[in-house]
C-alpha cells in the first residue's frame, strides 16, 4: 500500500489582495477573542471560525466556511437564550429572538442576512462559493461580537 503525501502549503495565489505576508493574517483576526462565559460549544466554533479565516492564506475558501461556522456558533448560543427552542429553524430563532428583545434590531437584520448568504451556499444556489476576507472578516467578527453580547446580557 502506498500511501500519498500531500505538499506543504503554499500561499494562495490570490492572499497578497489583502496581507503581504501570513503574518498579516494574524493582525486579521486578533481582536476575535472568544470571551468568558460562552458555551464551550459555542466557543469551539467560534475558534474553529477564526483559525479558517487566518489558513484562508493557504486556502481561500476558507474563509467562507469561517462565515458559515460563525453563524452556527451564534445559532448555538440563540438556542440555549431562547426558552423553548428545540429544533425550531434559524429563521424562527431570529424572529423570536428580535420579537422577544434578545436580539437588537441590528442583530437580527444581520443574521437574516447571513442566514440567506448561508442557505443560498449550503443549498447550491450559489455557484461561486468563495468570500474573500474584505467580506468574511466583517462577518465572523460580528457573529463574535453578536455570541459576546448575548453571553453578557441577562438570561432572565
Amino acid at each position: 500500500m502506498t500511501t500519498q503525501r500531500l505538499p506543504f502549503p503554499v500561499p494562495d495565489e490570490r492572499a497578497h489582495y489583502f496581507v503581504t505576508g501570513y503574518a498579516g493574517m494574524h493582525d486579521l483576526v486578533e481582536d476575535l477573542d472568544v470571551p468568558d462565559g460562552v458555551p464551550e460549544a459555542a466557543a469551539t466554533v467560534l475558534r474553529t471560525a477564526r483559525e479558517l479565516l487566518r489558513q484562508s492564506y493557504y486556502c481561500y475558501e476558507f474563509s467562507t466556511v469561517a462565515v458559515m461556522h460563525s453563524l452556527i456558533a451564534v445559532e448555538i448560543v440563540l438556542r440555549n437564550r431562547i426558552p423553548d427552542a428545540g429544533k425550531k429553524p434559524l429563521q424562527k430563532l431570529i424572529k423570536q429572538g428580535a420579537d422577544s428583545g434578545i436580539l437588537t434590531a441590528r442583530q437580527a437584520e444581520y443574521l437574516v442576512d447571513g442566514r440567506k448568504i448561508r442557505n443560498r451556499l449550503v443549498h447550491g444556489h450559489t455557484a461561486h462559493a468563495v468570500m474573500p476576507p474584505a467580506m468574511s472578516v466583517p462577518m465572523v467578527t460580528t457573529s463574535f461580537a453578536i455570541v459576546s453580547e448575548l453571553c453578557a446580557a441577562p438570561t432572565g
